[in-house]
């Protein structure tokens, strides 16, 4: 199967990042064959894609995410980290496979609708009744993303001095053994796979050193990844220093979750030492750049961690911090709050659509499959139009997307298969998906017994 795109302003990302203000794109059999500006060759097509006015960038990739926290939006709105958890940890306590299914549907369907085809999903809650895990696989396929579905997991309740409730924690052995079962029924190492699974212990303040540590060596015996939260919160590097007598970078080191095959959630409280150690070990980090500005939790230092070597990607995170739930969106507050923080030459619009592209392909581990437009690599790209009014007259497309409204899609491909066209999915109903999931929140708000 032969697909072209013609006309497009293309942003390759690759390593010259490359661009046409006019350029083609030739798809075949699921991969990039060609790339250039000007007209496309005159090729026989089974689909030809008139993209004038467009602008085509590599799909965007989402390094953190908890996709079942979208059953679970508006609540604890004035509320940092800590709080916001002990809030809403015995309201996920009520999750079932079918509450998941619906709210990984609902946000799938959000990613997928802002530029997104790859998404890692972190998923550390396994109430008794069901393969939630699975839940969020079965979304996945239907929406038509790839999934890095984390196997999550907490074993330091409240007896223990953790923060959840003792009925949402694991077993040391249980929580092991269930990510191992994970690994076994769904992990495709494959160089096309639509499913991977990585090894996610949730965050230092509700897991056992011991547990981190197993997930570890379990992890690199399996041959996946490893991915958990660190260095949140002021209040978590507290609780690490009296605890551990060490700051969270320190106390991964110290369990073995720094390295080229860690991705961390946020790392926002860094020392200069550890930036430097993020960036020579290669540890990556999912910036979250909406959901900390939500908590309260504080801006991370992207440029300093590009400039030490870590890559960096964009995470959406849980839509129970971050209601829009989206990644494109995500691309303008990286960049303002970078500006924010660093001032206004700390990040620019091509920093910001690399971190969402290829810094989140680094993450998890597949720069040499997506992220670029480039030959050989899977034809996951977004067309974006920029015909609209909210763009018109910004010459410069890449700005147009990064800075102005996010744009409508005209294609969202995933291994050259569409997943949204004109700004509309073609997988799933977006109606049955809507009602299915507030019908999700009202059974779980009513376990709860959350009124109002």
């Amino acid at each position: 199967m032969r697909l072209i795109i013609d006309g497009a302003a293309v942003a390759t990302v690759d390593g010259a990042d490359t661009e046409h203000r006019a350029g083609h794109v030739v798809v075949e059999d699921g991969r990039i064959a060609l790339v250039g500006a000007g007209p496309a060759p005159d090729l026989p097509a089974d689909r030809r894609i008139d993209a004038s006015g467009r602008l085509l960038t590599p799909g965007l990739v989402n390094t953190h995410h908890h996709l079942y926290q979208w059953a679970t939006r508006g609540l604890a709105q004035q509320a940092d980290l800590f709080t916001w958890l002990v809030t809403l940890y015995p309201v996920w306590a009520g999750l079932d496979e079918d509450i998941t299914r619906a709210a990984a549907r609902a946000g799938l369907a959000r990613l997928a609708r802002t530029g997104c085809t790859t998404a890692a999903d972190h998923h550390y809650i396994h109430p008794d009744g069901g393969d939630l895990l699975g839940a969020v696989v079965d979304a996945a396929g239907e929406i038509g993303l790839r999934l890095h579905a984390v196997r999550g997991s907490m074993d330091r309740g409240l007896s223990d001095g953790g923060l959840p409730p003792d009925s949402l924690v694991e077993t040391l052995d249980g929580a092991l053994a269930g990510t191992q079962a994970a690994i076994e029924r769904y992990h495709d190492p494959a160089p096309d796979a639509a499913v991977r699974v990585a090894v996610g212990p949730c965050s230092p303040f509700s897991v056992s050193a011991e547990l981190m540590t197993g997930c570890a060596e379990l992890a690199r015996s399996s041959g996946v990844r490893l991915h958990t939260h660190l260095a949140e919160t002021l209040d978590e590097e507290r609780q690490c220093l009296a605890e551990y007598g060490c700051t969270p970078v320190e106390y991964a080191e110290r369990t073995g979750w720094t390295g080229p095959d860690v991705w961390l959630a946020h790392a926002i409280h860094l020392a200069d030492d550890a930036v430097a150690t993020l960036g020579r070990t290669r540890t990556g980090v999912a910036h979250c750049p909406t959901s900390n500005a939500r908590l309260g939790a504080g801006i991370a230092r992207v440029a300093d961690l590009l400039a030490a070597g870590a890559p960096v990607g964009l995470g959406a995170d849980g839509a129970a911090s971050n209601e829009d739930g989206g990644l494109g969106v995500e691309l303008r507050a990286a960049a303002y709050l970078a500006r924010l923080r660093d001032g206004a030459a700390a990040m620019d619009a091509r920093a910001a659509l690399r971190m969402a592209t290829m810094g989140g392909a680094a993450c998890l581990g597949r720069e040499a499959e997506i992220g670029s437009i480039e030959p050989g690599k899977l034809a996951d790209l977004a067309l974006w139009d920029l015909t609209g009014i909210e763009h018109a007259g910004i010459a410069d497309p890449v700005a147009a997307l990064v800075f102005g409204a996010l744009p409508p899609l005209s294609a969202l491909l995933v291994g050259g298969h569409p997943v949204v066209e004109d700004d509309r999915l073609c997988k799933a109903a977006e109606d049955d998906i809507a009602a299915g999931l507030a019908g999700a929140s009202a059974r779980l708000a009513a376990r709860a017994g959350l009124t109002g």
